[in-house]
């Protein structure tokens, strides 16, 4: 394996994109520094450092002497009741990375933002030109990831090198109990029920391709872009279809209506308070599951002829044999 010399941080290298980040970067023979909380993973090739984004001086000593930052750390919620975190840490914490990562004279900011910071609604397909449009009932999670991705353009006004991916529903294995990765466990486990809303979905190991691409590829002028990342746009019902096949387990066969939704919803957020465990089901994520919302990947596509997204049929049957390996699942 060739070593390659360029000096690495990741932030947010514990998630399901960053460490998919880190292993492919080390796979390719770069040496890495990440950054964790409390708590990783061991993977060779990977220097940990602890530092938390809202720790100024901690993220300064982590860039000391790097070359190029993958922003991938930040809190994906739904729950109204975390918009004061949401904030914190997707907000502060980028304008926090920006400009430590300007201080340090980074070279190349490659940001992790998403679709949920762009503009754009059912009924068109969503490109990266659709405008943001204030007034429009954002969730939280959507308000922070835009204004987070706004420090990100401060920061190329300011002379940083930025490249930003907006990937729709990423989905990978990672951790079961949270994030998209639950629907998995939900299908596994039984979950009867499907709507015939439709959503794009893109396979993590997509996304890590192309953010590893810009960084080898500084003299393609892609810099400061942003690039919808989706691979798919299909409905919550054939998606479920393809996991449960994955899983050999049966399909959900209850279609939920509007009505329904709003009655799960609100005794799946009660169910979560009671517990003290966050429901993936809310307000809004009810509200998207029953949406039409489509996003058109013409422009990564064009920008790297050579890129290919992974068929949505074949990435769901490696997660699902990843994730039965993971919890060895019968």
């Amino acid at each position: 394996m060739i070593v390659q010399d360029k000096k690495i941080l990741v932030t947010g290298a514990t998630g399901m994109v960053g460490s998919h980040l880190v292993k492919m970067l080390t796979q390719k023979g770069y040496s890495v520094k990440a950054t964790y909380r409390t708590a990783h993973p061991e993977i060779a090739g990977v220097d940990w450092v602890q530092a938390d984004l809202l720790d100024v001086i901690a993220l300064e000593e982590a860039l000391q002497n790097m070359e190029v930052v993958f922003h991938c750390a930040a809190q994906v919620s739904f729950d109204p009741s975390n918009a004061n975190s949401l904030y914190k840490n997707n907000v502060e914490g980028t304008a926090n990375i920006v400009n430590a990562s300007l201080n340090a004279g980074i070279q190349q900011f490659i940001y992790v933002s998403s679709v949920a910071a762009i503009g754009g609604g059912e009924g068109e397909r969503i490109t990266e030109e659709a405008k943001w449009n204030p007034e429009e009932g954002h969730n939280d999670y959507s308000k922070t990831k835009h204004a987070a991705e706004m420090e990100v353009r401060r920061g190329e006004l300011e002379g940083l090198d930025v490249y930003i991916v907006n990937p729709s529903i990423i989905v990978g294995n990672g951790d079961w109990g949270k994030g998209s990765t639950e629907l998995f466990k939900k299908i596994y486990n039984g979950f009867p029920y499907y709507t015939d809303g439709i959503h794009g979905f893109v396979d993590v190991l997509d996304v890590v391709t192309v953010m590893v691409h810009f960084m080898e590829n500084p003299g393609q002028n892609l810099k400061g872009q942003r690039f919808i990342l989706n691979g798919s746009n299909i409905s919550y019902k054939n998606l479920f279809d393809l996991i449960a096949k994955g899983f050999s387990v049966p399909k959900p066969s209850k279609k939920v209506t509007p009505l329904m939704a709003g009655i799960v919803w609100r005794l799946s957020y009660l169910k979560g308070k009671l517990t003290g465990k966050p429901s993936m089901l809310t307000r809004n994520s009810a509200k998207i599951a029953q949406s039409d919302i489509q996003y058109d990947n013409t422009k990564i596509l064009n920008a790297i002829p050579s890129f290919h997204f992974q068929q949505i049929q074949q990435s769901i049957t490696r997660i699902c044999a990843e994730l039965r390996e993971k919890y060895r699942l019968s």
